[in-house]
């Protein structure tokens, strides 16, 4: 092992268990993401609750979670990431308790709004920390496991819901969906407080930017709520127009007060770093795409062929698992090839999708289907995991460590915006197609689409490799 350069602060002995308590508190977050889509029948059921409440149920997560995001990250890197942590998990925690607890569908729809808060508190530490402690190849190692997190709690969500569900019954079985966090926050509380180091820096409220957080987060909530409601209706054109003329405001606003000589919520000059305009976007392109998949397969296997919840968790679930299987190599290599581990999973991913179209339409319904797709499922799961945490190594590589929980916060929203897009258009392609009655068709266009966003996510992919001449710098980039 090389010695690091003279005035290099010593690595933190704790790095890796201070990652391990990061870790559990993010797969707590991600794993309501999909965990409470196998109890909605049972919610309806207990609570009476209607479809919009169902809806905002699962929208309302991603909506307040991505609200948060960018001011959360900039808390983090102003007052400390550890006390920043822990207020997240704190707040997670206790939605999870008057969630599981809800007497009626509009408690548990506060709670879940309040839930999606603390996620959105919490997700931005984790990279921030990440990018705090470890440098050089380890920083891609610590993404690596990162990328392994999302690929368990997205594959054991479905399933640990239907089992929870299937033991509990439907009466009990939904709360503990919720309640299952609660000793995990505990804990992870208890051990943020002994392994993640105490904060460094202190920054006046007023350097918060307060105007630019209000700008941010109205901009996000008119961009994210017509693509998270239930049907388009004409508000949520004005909305999403009046969003995005928000998020230019925004931008103007930092552009002020940088040039002012205080702190912007985000530097815009971020967007200049080496790889973090491209890496952004092909991350909101590739979320767009990919996530369309657990949707459109999900309502397949349960409104085409009848599978239970349980079983079409199943029958996904090679997808999760290759995804978790190959994030920890590409965290590895990425140090060494650099883009070019992003573009050949990017090119692994589109070959296992297509492949998967294809078996579903030969297959013509059978109930064998979940087990033909299986192994095109597990090839672009492979493929995935070589992008999500490669990609987010090589964003945030040339980020400076003050602006780490910004820049992610920055990453992150703009996935949360790429996945509600892509759910928003590929269940309009799903339910428009599936309207006569054949789901077979609905899938069918709807991998479809998320072969075309994953495409696009590839093109960025390879004119950024092209100019970066084979990748050499992103590999060089990838050692802070």
């Amino acid at each position: 092992m090389s010695t690091p350069p003279r005035g290099t602060p010593a690595p933190d002995p704790r790095r890796w268990r201070a990652l391990s308590v990061c870790l559990a508190a993010g797969f707590m977050t991600l794993l309501d993401v999909s965990i409470v889509n196998v109890a909605l029948p049972s919610i309806r059921d207990a609570l009476g609750a209607s479809e919009s409440a169902l809806q905002w149920v699962v929208s309302g997560y991603a909506l307040s979670f991505g609200i948060v995001l960018v001011a959360a990250g900039r808390l983090g890197d102003a007052r400390g990431r550890r006390s920043v942590f822990i207020l997240g998990v704190a707040v997670f925690t206790a939605a999870s308790l008057a969630a599981g607890l809800a007497p009626s569908a509009a408690w548990l729809v506060v709670a879940r709004l309040v839930q999606g808060v603390g996620g959105g508190i919490i997700n931005p530490q984790v990279s921030g920390l990440i990018q705090e402690l470890f440098r050089g190849a380890e920083r891609g190692r610590a993404f690596g496991r990162l990328g392994t997190t999302i690929g368990i709690s997205t594959a054991i969500g479905p399933v640990l819901g239907g089992v929870l569900i299937a033991l509990l019954g439907p009466e009990q079985g939904w709360r503990w969906v919720f309640l299952v966090n609660l000793p995990v926050g505990a804990l992870a509380i208890a051990l943020s407080l002994r392994y993640l180091g105490p904060a460094r820096r202190r920054t006046s409220v007023g350097d918060l930017d307060p105007v630019g957080a209000l700008l941010l987060g109205a901009g996000v909530v008119g961009v994210l709520w017509p693509l998270v409601s239930e049907r388009w209706e004409g508000v949520d054109v004005v909305l999403l127009v009046g969003g995005l003329l928000l998020l230019g405001v925004f931008a103007l606003w930092e552009r002020r007060v940088d040039a002012r000589g205080r702190t912007p919520m985000v530097r815009l000059s971020l967007f200049r770093r080496p790889g973090y305009a491209s890496g952004a976007l092909l991350a909101l392109l590739y979320f767009s795409g990919f996530t369309g998949i657990f949707f459109v397969l999900t309502l397949f296997f349960q409104n085409g062929l009848g599978y239970t919840p349980l079983q079409a968790g199943l029958a996904i679930t090679p997808f999760a698992v290759g995804s978790a299987a190959s994030a920890a190599i590409g965290g590895r290599l990425v140090h060494r090839r650099g883009r070019q581990v992003v573009v050949t999973g990017l090119v692994v991913f589109v070959v296992g999708v297509v492949v998967t179209d294809l078996v579903l339409s030969a297959s013509e319904g059978s109930a064998r289907t979940g087990l033909l797709t299986a192994v095109p499922l597990l090839v672009a799961g492979l493929g995935s995991g070589l992008v999500i945490s490669p990609n987010q190594t090589l964003t945030l590589a040339a980020v400076p460590v003050e602006q780490a929980g910004a820049a992610g916060g920055v990453l992150q929203t703009g996935q949360r915006l790429g996945t509600a897009a892509g759910v928003a258009l590929v269940g309009a392609l799903y339910f428009g197609a599936a309207r006569g009655g054949d789901a077979a068709a609905g899938a069918a266009i709807g991998l479809r689409a998320t072969i075309g966003l994953s495409a696009l996510a590839l093109v960025v992919g390879v004119v950024d490799l092209v100019r970066r001449r084979d990748g050499a710098t992103d590999a060089g980039a990838a050692r802070p």
